[in-house]
């Protein structure tokens, strides 16, 4: 039986931004604005009669369509593949907002604009912390996810999708940190650029110059733009949402994932009061991690107290890790790989760097959230581990401060 609460554009196209209805937990009602509704629902015409453009999370957690009940199916009409990939990703959009917005609202984390010193002209990016972040003394968690098409908050699209917001999302990890008594810190590393429509180039005709006359010019000039406007809407028919040329200014100091993830270390993270900083980090984020350590290697080993990371597709031959890295990999770092074998089964590696376990699943995407309960036991362990080993040492220096005063 189905709770979810209908909410559609309507027959007009609609505004610009999400509109959220929260409901209880696992039914959570999106509305997408910004494209005529007919554009989400799978109308290859603006023709055709608009259909309302609302999905919601069933109480299973799942999205599923308001009106039919229905999961989102991505070859919607088969004819038409551009089409389909366009009215994918215009669903993708919806939730990479409602998730910054489950960041915010249910998570409590702030939204925080870098590069810190921008200008107000200038392409900006962002990344959320919890409100302790930079102060709590103890735990520190920073989360990163992979390549692609992904955004802050988020491990996998296509799982968000076809499973659930729990199992594509950072959010299960943020809430049980919080509760943990950890600081949050969530990466944005593919926020690089931002686009803006390429300027139009304006070429002066050739006829201007020549000796035809006016008369002759403007008929040319007629027949041109005519054509044009039959080619646009034909276009405009094959391809509801055509795309304008468009050009990437990109984000000072983030303009990879590498480089943001050195740029939040040295404006946050190195800056904070943890004792201990953890990392999760899932596929290309475990790369980016590496190449934090290559070049903060000091810094991150007196400050990180264990790394998990998910499928991680790093390789430190490659990205020329030295052997003083490899050896704190080994020490400090699990990775949790795709594997038909059960969770935590030891993995053979032929990298000398950390230890492979099986996340418990064959499924790339799907790693973060099937090792999620042993990664919270691997910090915790790390933790403690830590803390015993200081205890001896404090212990010692103790009792030759004793013996050097008597």
């Amino acid at each position: 039986m189905r709770n979810d609460v209908s909410v559609s554009c309507g027959p007009r196209k609609c505004g610009s931004n999400l509109v959220g209805a929260r409901i209880p937990r696992g039914k959570v009602i999106t509305t997408a604005r910004g494209s005529s509704s007919g554009e989400l629902e799978g109308h290859a015409s603006s023709r055709l009669p608009p259909q309302p453009c609302s999905w919601g999370q069933s109480s299973e957690g799942q999205l599923r369509h308001i009106k039919t009940g229905e999961p989102f199916v991505f070859n919607y009409r088969e004819d038409l593949h551009r089409w389909n990939q366009k009215r994918y990703e215009a669903l993708g959009e919806i939730i990479t907002k409602y998730v910054y917005e489950l960041l915010e609202k249910d998570c409590n984390l702030k939204k925080i604009s870098i590069p810190v010193d921008a200008t107000e002209s200038e392409p900006k990016s962002f990344i959320f912390m919890s409100e302790d972040a930079l102060t709590n003394p103890q735990k520190l968690m920073v989360l990163i996810h992979g390549s692609g098409v992904v955004r802050a908050g988020q491990w996998a699209r296509r799982l968000i999708i076809n499973e659930d917001l729990d199992s594509g999302t950072q959010i299960p990890f943020i809430k049980r940190a919080m509760d943990e008594g950890y600081g949050v810190i969530v990466l944005n590393p593919n926020e690089n650029y931002i686009e803006v429509e390429k300027p139009k180039i304006h070429v002066q005709s050739s006829s201007d110059s020549s000796d035809e006359p006016a008369e002759k010019r403007e008929r040319k000039d007629k027949v041109s733009k005519e054509t044009k406007k039959r080619r646009d809407f034909y276009e405009k028919y094959r391809n509801p949402q055509r795309e304008k040329e468009m050009m990437q200014l990109y984000i000072r100091e983030n303009g990879s994932p590498e480089e943001h993830a050195i740029y939040v270390w040295d404006h946050f993270i190195a800056q904070s009061a943890a004792e201990n900083v953890f990392f999760v980090a899932h596929s290309y984020g475990g790369l980016a991690f590496v190449e934090l350590m290559i070049q903060r290697e000091a810094d991150v080993k007196s400050k990180v107290t264990a790394v998990a990371l998910t499928d991680s597709v790093h390789n430190v031959w490659h990205q020329e890790a030295g052997k003083t890295i490899r050896e704190w990999m080994r020490e400090n770092c699990c990775n949790w790989v795709s594997s038909s074998e059960p969770l935590d089964t030891s993995v053979e590696s032929m990298l000398p760097d950390c230890p492979r376990v099986s996340a418990g699943t064959d499924r790339h995407e799907l790693t973060s959230w099937k090792s999620f309960p042993s990664i919270f036991k691997f910090f915790t362990e790390a933790s403690e581990a830590k803390t015993s080993s200081l205890k001896p040492a404090l212990t010692r220096r103790s009792h030759r401060i004793k013996h050097e005063e008597l």
